[in-house]
């Protein structure tokens, strides 16, 4: 997909790659000859001709071109850039591929050897990128626990996934998330692959880039892990606009239909089809479409029609519309949540007053692991219980269940297991608890855990209570 990356790296590639291709008379002296421009037709031609995805339109562009050019449509052109939009235009309005763009390249000047011109230059492109933070633009958590991400690009994972996850890692404590790419040009499939992973919790095929050369299909399914919390129950609406493009198309017809997702604003630009920049001349480039998008479930793309939003808005209403949707949605996520966590907390009580040691065990286990893929029950949780019915509802055999499990669960939590141990105490099982000890000394030593002192003077403790009963 064309990123600003991309057409950066395109503009290098042409200024330094195809001073072969050059034509008679540069563009520095605003004539530009016949000659010229049937040069740079027939090697635009060519590059259409054995690059474009589509064989058949190519064959039709490139009959468009040459008619116009014997026609002399592009004879009132003077300047390289006027004439990349004329040729731009003419591409276009037959394969209405709004990918395929010809460019005139900045004029190449070889940089003076100095140390002081090197510097400028690197400090400049550090902080474009700085200025630009990979397309994360702007985070706001919302009042009514509402995260709001301005998205501006999909920029290459190599550079930008640490941004990403410190973004996506903000975000994951909020009850309904707005993602804005009404003004994203596209980017890197890949970063679109990892963000759409951090809102799905199975293996989904997303999207398959079909190319021309070799018949090579890439596939992007979501990913099993990313580098924080996943959200796949989180309420999600993206806010589209007609500057949407490319890779934030991608991402937007991902969510939608995999029914992830509500998107809210204006139709999308059209643009599915991924490519690579090709040099005319030393002077222009051009943007070829080599291979297309293929959704699984719809087995099209958006190229030319662009993504529909479900919920249709004017600009000036979109981000309202937006808010509000995923206020309500978010008062649902919470009132949801709390009448699941009310069902697997009696359910868990339940199991606990029957519970029978060496029986109801595996019962437990199963329980308590259900109540926490749910994100509602943890460590703390557990061990809270536990307590609970060790002091309170007196129920020694059911804490110690709670507590022994707490530690197959979280093994590399001292916590839990000197929690073990105090329990063990608390019953009279002092040989056992002095393993639970000796385990929580074992796995803080291993942790470097800031606490060992603590656990191991309570491993002391229990030594010499076992001790003075012998």
């Amino acid at each position: 997909m064309n990123t600003f990356l991309i057409r950066i790296s395109l503009l290098v590639f042409v200024c330094n790659q195809f001073h072969v291709l050059s034509a008679q008379e540069p563009s520095s002296t605003n004539t530009l000859s016949k000659d010229y421009k049937k040069e740079v037709v027939n090697v635009l031609s060519m590059h259409i001709t054995n690059e474009y995805i589509y064989p058949d339109v190519g064959k039709k562009t490139v009959e468009k071109l040459k008619a116009e050019l014997d026609a002399g449509s592009f004879d009132g052109y003077t300047d390289d850039a006027t004439f990349a939009q004329a040729l731009t235009e003419c591409v276009q309005s037959v394969n209405k591929d709004k990918h395929m763009k010809v460019r005139a390249n900045p004029p190449y000047e070889a940089p003076p050897n100095t140390v002081e011109r090197k510097t400028e230059e690197r400090m400049d492109q550090i902080n474009n990128y700085r200025g630009f933070n990979h397309g994360f633009t702007e985070l706001k958590i919302l009042e009514g626990n509402v995260a709001y991400l301005d998205l501006r690009g999909f920029a290459g994972m190599e550079r930008a996934k640490v941004i990403a996850d410190a973004y996506m890692k903000l975000m994951s404590l909020a009850d309904a998330v707005i993602i804005d790419v009404s003004k994203n040009g596209g980017g890197s499939p890949r970063m679109v692959q990892y963000l759409c992973s951090h809102f799905f919790d199975e293996k989904l095929h997303l999207n398959s880039l079909h190319y021309r050369r070799n018949n090579h299909v890439e596939e992007f399914w979501t990913l099993d892990e990313v580098d924080g919390k996943k959200m796949p129950d989180v309420p999600l609406f993206v806010i589209t606009g007609e500057d949407t493009f490319s890779g934030a198309e991608e991402f937007s017809y991902n969510m939608q239909t995999q029914k992830r997702a509500t998107l809210i604003g204006q139709k999308t630009g059209g643009g599915a089809n991924p490519g690579r920049g090709m040099g005319l001349n030393e002077n222009l480039s051009v943007f070829i479409p080599t291979g297309r998008a293929v959704n699984p479930i719809t087995n099209t793309s958006w190229e030319g029609v662009g993504v529909i939003p479900e919920v249709k808005t004017s600009v000036e209403e979109t981000f309202d519309k937006a808010y509000k949707m995923a206020i309500e949605a978010a008062e649902k996520f919470r009132f949801d949540k709390s009448e699941s966590y009310k069902r697997q907390y009696v359910n868990l009580e339940s199991v606990l007053a029957s519970y029978v040691a060496g029986e109801s065990d595996k019962l437990l286990e199963n329980t308590i692991r259900d109540f926490i893929n749910s994100g509602l029950f943890g460590e703390w949780d557990i061990n809270t219980m536990g307590y609970d019915y060790l002091l309170k509802k007196e129920k020694p055999n059911a804490a110690l269940g709670l507590f022994k499990l707490n530690t197959l669960l979280h093994p590399d939590s001292p916590n839990v297991f000197d929690s073990y141990g105090e329990a063990l105490m608390h019953v009279g099982d002092i040989q056992e608890a002095v393993r639970s000890y000796q385990g929580a000394v074992d796995v803080a030593k291993r942790n470097e855990d800031l606490d060992l002192e603590f656990y191991q003077g309570n491993l002391e403790m229990a030594k010499d209570k076992l001790k003075g009963n012998k």
